[in-house]
């Protein structure tokens, strides 16, 4: 089967749509076959403000239709404790939210842009997906992510070559409480990062001790910009150091 294929048996779609590689190429494949379909974009703690900004401008970009539902997914406690199966609460709860606004928008089949490439053993929120019948079309369809970053390019779509952003909680260790002090911290970090021409790193948060993981291409730089970046991040947290493991 392909999406063309998917599509035709499934005409009516609502998407979970995140702003990412893989759900903006699913949104634009919609476009193309699907007769009626919304988008349902989950704006909550765990998603910095580019992602948001990302989603909004690939959605204008197709002239596709974009629902944003707020939610404050710390208010779940199962989520907000932080466990190692965090991903399976959340998802669960962010996806039932989804269902049932793309229910009362007449929407009985729901999309997400899981692909061929994830690891569904390694996900607990692939059981949340599986268990609320979420189909992934991407995955159906046997479609790697790096096929689908071609794919994007063919199509011209700006989230092509978007380095994978995985949800800001992932920064913080299981079982360590999660809260919205903790969150913003980590989002001004990592803008500021970004702002100084890193790209795919991460800043993971333990205890109020950063740790910088950043690609092996870009320990040089990092090196070289150290007291830059400890000025920009001493106020946020008790220590900055570089982690050794790469990305």
């Amino acid at each position: 089967m392909d999406l063309k294929e998917f599509f035709k048996e499934n005409p009516e779609v609502a998407i979970a749509f995140s702003g990412g590689v893989d759900s903006a190429y699913l949104l634009y494949a919609a476009k193309q076959y699907a007769s009626r379909l919304k988008a349902y974009y989950v704006k909550t703690e765990f998603q910095p403000e580019f992602e948001f900004e990302d989603a909004k401008r690939l959605a204008k970009s197709l002239d596709a239709d974009m629902c944003v539902i707020e939610m404050e997914v710390l208010n779940d406690k199962q989520v907000a404790v932080n466990p190692v199966n965090r991903c399976y609460f959340c998802k669960r709860l962010i996806f039932s939210n989804i269902r049932e606004k793309a229910a009362s928008d007449g929407f009985k089949v729901l999309l997400d842009g899981t692909n061929a490439s994830d690891d569904a053993d390694d996900r607990p929120g692939m059981k949340a997906l599986y268990e609320l019948e979420v189909r992934s079309p991407l995955r159906e369809c046997g479609l790697t992510k790096d096929r689908i970053r071609q794919l994007s390019k063919e199509a011209g779509l700006f989230t092509w070559d978007k380095p994978a952003y995985a949800c800001l909680a992932t920064r913080i260790p299981a079982n360590e409480p999660i809260d919205r002090e903790k969150l913003k911290k980590i989002e001004q970090a990592e803008d500021f990062l970004f702002s100084r021409g890193y790209t795919d790193f991460r800043v993971r948060c333990t205890d109020g001790h950063a740790r910088l993981e950043v690609p092996n291409e870009q320990w040089m730089k990092l090196a070289e910009e150290r007291s830059v970046i400890y000025e920009g991040l001493k106020d946020l947290f008790k220590t900055v150091s570089l982690s050794l493991k790469t990305r």
